[in-house]
């Protein structure tokens, strides 16, 4: 992720920036610019995003809608993991707490709330490493493909 043409990746990952996310994604004006980017960004499809709101508030007619999801625990486990590996110095229960209390604000926030969209394909990827996933992604993503223009 670039911010004027400078790579600010780590400092938007970081579990200070992830406790206030939440908090600013409640904000109506700032769900409402931030949606109507992310349709831009899609007009001409081909694109591939993930959120909390994708598939029910910014693309509700995409091709391929995945609900990918794990427990709390490991993913905050897998975030714990990612915050040791870039050198921050955090514990395993403030980003278990970090991960509660935002599922909690957005599945209950009031515009473009957390929600699987009926027509998501639910996946748990609990007990799954990067492999598995990516192959069974790619087999849904290939079916779609498959399907839209008849070719094996």
């Amino acid at each position: 992720m670039y911010l004027n043409e400078e790579n600010v990746e780590k400092e938007i990952r970081s579990l200070e920036v992830s406790n206030y996310v939440s908090r600013i994604a409640e904000i109506e004006q700032v769900r409402h610019m931030l949606v109507e980017i992310q349709k831009k960004m899609g007009r001409n499809k081909g694109i591939v995003m993930d959120g909390r709101d994708i598939g029910t508030v910014v693309f509700p007619d995409a091709e391929l809608k995945i609900f990918m999801n794990a427990s709390p625990e490991k993913r905050a486990y897998r975030r714990y993991k990612e915050l040791l590996d870039r050198g921050e110095e955090v514990k395993f229960e403030e980003v278990l707490a970090n991960v509660q209390k935002r599922d909690r604000i957005d599945s209950n926030r009031e515009f473009s709330p957390l929600r699987r969209a009926p027509d998501a394909i639910e996946f748990d990827n609990s007990d799954m490493g990067l492999n598995e996933q990516f192959e069974r992604l790619h087999n849904y993503a290939l079916r779609v493909i498959q399907k839209k223009t008849g070719v094996d």
